[in-house]
């Protein structure tokens, strides 16, 4: 798909203000969530476009910038959304950072850069701060050549992509009325009340007929997804209707991806981190079943062998090593039932002190703590593959302890809350971008016509 994003938009699909936490915490989602790493949270972040399909990378590293610029984008955007532009501003520059270390040959067949130009410019229009005038200028230009690139001209490319609806007009709508402001402050009126003319025209065609509202709202849609459908689809409400039923198959076409690819995930989590840090690859774990293979010695076969399929079925049709491999998981559940067993006797040790002074424990003590042993038994491969991760697999006690305190060392450098604040901002929606109500838009370019109409007269 990498050669296919002319006039497209990438966006982060999380599988589920103001500051530096928002750089490393970004800087440290897209690194796990880009080079194959087992993720510690229980939710995928992937790259898609608008059809939904995987972005495939040619290198980590750009994977990984697009991805934390990304986030840095949404989090800047939520941070617009509650009018905190000077927070907003920052974080934008954070993103623009991160888009810049991405081969640029893939950043100008997409359009989240010059979106993200534009979003800087109208916080400093927002924030009435003439002072960034020439920068403005500069930003809007890029923009607009940006999107050229990306959309086609006239935008003919991004409504091909868009089954020919004109969703990108508030976009426009925006970039027009910005550039008649910063045409207006350097004084050049008549470019000013171009930008400003063509911006107007716009804006009436995103205005929704209360009409057409109703008898969407009368199928039984809300009012904002109603509009917003009419929106994208100039208005016409058969298409708006089409739009609507196509978003909500989406949204339980995703529903059930996440599914699965929770499922995966944990179900990877089972399995352990390669010597590498990275989770066995379940397509080619599938592989290994399919010809005859018990699925979890396949799966330990290929963690010890870095996910190389042919390694893995070298070591799987070895006698000798497959014997070898055996004995060592045998040897490792052994080793977790005796923990387990110890950790139920002491449970059932503090409670049977607990009751010394005199007092009957409840009748279903002794059957709550068969049920924990119970569980504890039936939950016994699971936690012990939880616990696989070093390339020795037969550590002591001593070198169990030694990895948790690692772990828990690697934890403490998280800022879990911001990492998961951030992954919370990616709603997977490939319209939120162009999906804006324009009401300060319409408003703003009021004013400014208004003003030219003085200066007109004043003349």
């Amino acid at each position: 798909m990498a050669s296919y994003y002319g006039g497209d938009e990438v966006i982060l699909v999380s599988r589920s203000e103001g500051g530096g936490g928002e750089r490393e915490a970004a800087k440290a989602l897209a690194q796990r969530h880009s080079d194959g790493s087992l993720p510690l949270e229980d939710y995928n972040i992937e790259l898609e476009d608008q059809s939904g399909q995987k972005v495939m990378f040619v290198s980590e590293s750009d994977k990984r910038a697009v991805m934390m610029g990304l986030m840095l984008h949404a989090n800047a955007k939520s941070l617009i959304n509650k009018q905190k532009y000077e927070d907003a501003l920052d974080v934008l520059a954070m993103a623009e950072e991160a888009f810049s270390l991405c081969d640029a040959r893939f950043i100008e067949m997409i359009d989240n850069v010059p979106i993200l130009q534009l979003d800087t410019v109208w916080c400093y229009f927002m924030l009435r701060d003439v002072s960034c005038l020439s920068v403005a200028g500069d930003r809007l230009a890029k923009a607009r050549k940006g999107f050229e690139r990306s959309h086609g001209k006239d935008s003919k490319r991004f409504r091909v992509l868009q089954d020919g609806r004109h969703a990108e007009l508030a976009i426009y709508v925006r970039l027009e009325l910005l550039e008649g402001v910063v045409a207006y402050h350097s004084g050049d009126f008549e470019a000013a009340r171009r930008s400003l003319s063509s911006a107007q025209a716009k804006y009436m065609q995103l205005q929704v007929p209360d009409e057409a509202l109703s008898l969407l709202m009368g199928m039984g849609y809300r009012e904002r997804a109603a509009k917003r459908a009419l929106r994208m689809t100039g208005q016409d409400v058969q298409s708006a209707v089409d739009f609507l039923v196509e978003e909500r198959a989406k949204k339980a076409q995703r529903r059930e991806e996440d599914v699965q690819r929770h499922d995966d995930i944990m179900e990877q989590k089972r399995y352990g981190k390669t010597p590498n840090n990275k989770a066995v690859d379940l397509q080619r774990l599938k592989e290994l079943v399919s010809i005859g293979f018990e699925k979890y010695l396949a799966a330990e076969a290929l963690r010890i062998n870095e996910n190389d399929a042919q390694k893995a079925l070298d070591l799987l049709t070895d006698p000798e090593q497959n014997c070898a491999l055996q004995s060592r998981m045998e040897l490792r559940k052994q080793k977790a039932t005796k923990r387990t067993d110890q950790d139920v006797v002491q449970r059932a040790s503090g409670v049977d002190d607990h009751y010394a002074g005199g007092s009957n424990p409840p009748e279903e003590s002794q059957e709550g703590s068969s049920a924990a042993a119970a569980t504890a038994a039936d939950n016994q491969e699971d936690d012990n593959m939880n616990e696989q991760g070093e390339e020795d697999r037969e550590e002591d006690e001593e070198g169990d302890e030694e990895e948790q305190e690692q772990a828990k060392k690697s934890k403490s450098g998280r800022d879990v809350e911001m990492e998961d604040e951030l992954a919370d901002k990616l709603t997977g929606d490939p319209f939120a971008d162009y999906d804006i109500e324009v009401a300060r838009e319409g408003e703003a370019i009021a004013e400014y016509m208004s003003l030219l109409e003085s200066t007109s007269s004043a003349s």
